[in-house]
């Protein structure tokens, strides 16, 4: 399991300056990186099971989504003294999750298959019917990256708009640009419109 890998990360900080501390200092360091890697773990465990879902709509594949999580885990373990002092770590998050999504794209084009069921055989949307899960899936995989991550974070995760913003760096009007265009193709794609018009578009509410 992926997540046990980057548990072990940390577990054996140290170095040249490590080797000359000594006395209380030493001793307070020690037990203040022990507290900081529970308090990281701890989070990585709980949030785990989120982030493979949010990657998993974002790539369509359940392996790749396992390794965009471990990525995110890992930068966010290299700056978590001061990651966990920020006001909302679940949105750090989810914005080092979704730059290391489209960094595969800046490096090279990405061909994908996005499917509604995952390589394990569970689904990671919820609530709706396989065929209607395959069909909102194939019809993710015809957006933009950008399009396809406001839709996720907007519907899927359900989160406000300035918080959508919050994570993808960029203004609210943005936001709403992107998910008006996004839903506009969602309503035409062919392939959901050989489906039942109830799955035409990902969630129940329009952008406001």
């Amino acid at each position: 399991m992926r997540r046990r890998a980057i548990a072990g990360v940390g577990a054996d900080v140290g170095g040249p300056d490590a080797d000359a501390a000594t006395g209380t200092d030493a001793d307070a360091g020690a037990d203040s990186d022990a507290d900081a890697d529970a308090e990281f773990q701890a989070y990585m465990l709980a949030r785990w099971p989120v982030l493979v879902r949010t990657a998993f709509l974002l790539t369509g594949d359940r392996f790749l989504a396992e390794d965009l999580a471990q990525t995110a885990l890992t930068r966010v373990y290299a700056s978590w003294r001061r990651v966990r002092r920020v006001d909302d770590v679940d949105a750090y998050v989810r914005r080092v999750l979704v730059n290391a999504n489209s960094a595969r794209f800046r490096k090279r084009r990405v061909a994908e298959q996005l499917v509604g069921v995952a390589a394990d055989g569970r689904s990671h949307v919820p609530h709706e019917p396989i065929a209607q899960r395959s069909a909102l899936m194939a019809a993710l995989a015809e957006l933009p990256p950008r399009q396809r991550a406001v839709v996720v974070l907007r519907y899927w995760e359900d989160l406000p708009e300035r918080e959508v913003a919050a994570v993808l760096g960029c203004s609210v009007g943005t936001v709403k640009s992107q998910a008006s265009k996004a839903l506009a193709r969602l309503r035409t794609s062919s392939v959901l419109l050989d489906r039942d018009p109830m799955v035409s578009e990902p969630g129940k509410k329009e952008p406001e």
